[in-house]
């Protein structure tokens, strides 16, 4: 079965709205002509609104970084998926490495969260990856298996899901996981979607590599069996680093 590319950035906190919106029109313009992969800029939540505008009538979609599970309610500082609806998004991400790293996400709330984004229509982009303390100690299939099972705990909806693996000790360590290694764990979790969903299903979702994609490695790396694009940090706030990852995936 053929999986569309999904070339899917993530600014993090970076960006006003007036620099957001810059750099999507430069994205825009500078997309390459034909077949293109899916292309997805998820800003922070302040600047959603002007790259939306910026964005509107082109084959950018946008996305946010993070969303709560309840509909409304007293949790200040988030947000809800009706308010991303609301916003004009299609997607989200759920269970970042940094969310969990710094402020205290759990396999739990993963899991209320990316449930929540389904429930409401959004495509989720659910992210699993082991730490460089359980990749030395011989952890990281375990720990796959458990991150990934427990955010998909009572999912139905697979055509609104999408795995993002990102292995946290190749991030800004200096470390790099091989093309050989991303896809074994890529094949693990394509293991662990025919388990829960079947092998049909499985073949139908997309697992992204997030450990530092870059033009240079991008190619290698997307011509993987079960490699079906990026999830981009720092690769996503220069629109010619990003377009040369969009030209990657469109040749795949």
């Amino acid at each position: 079965m053929s999986r569309r590319i999904l070339i899917a950035g993530n600014w993090k906190m970076n960006k006003t709205s007036a620099e957001g919106a810059a750099l999507v029109k430069e994205i825009v313009a500078g997309l390459p002509k034909g077949n293109l992969p899916e292309v997805l800029v998820c800003p922070p939540y302040l600047t959603i609104p002007a790259v939306v505008e910026a964005a509107k009538g082109s084959p950018v979609a946008v996305g946010a970084e993070n969303v709560h599970w309840a509909a409304s309610g007293a949790y200040t500082g988030e947000v809800s998926t009706g308010m991303l609806l609301d916003a004009g998004l299609t997607h989200v991400i759920v269970g970042h490495s940094e969310r969990r790293q710094y402020f205290g996400e759990t396999d739990e709330t993963v899991n209320l969260r990316s449930k929540a984004a389904v429930e409401a229509g959004l495509v989720t982009v659910i992210c699993v990856g082991e730490t460089l303390t359980e990749r030395e100690n011989g952890e990281t299939a375990s720990v796959i298996d458990r991150q990934t099972r427990k955010a998909l705990e009572g999912i139905s909806d697979y055509s609104k899901v999408v795995i993002a693996y990102e292995p946290v000790w190749a991030i800004g360590t200096g470390k790099t996981a091989t093309p050989d290694m991303a896809q074994e764990v890529h094949a693990q979790i394509r293991a662990i979607l025919t388990d829960i969903y079947g092998e049909t299903a499985a073949e139908s979702v997309r697992i992204l590599y997030g450990g530092s994609m870059k033009p240079a490695n991008a190619p290698e790396l997307l011509a993987k069996k079960d490699i079906d694009g990026g999830l981009i940090g720092g690769a996503s706030l220069k629109a010619p680093d990003f377009l040369a990852l969009v030209a990657a995936g469109a040749a795949v």
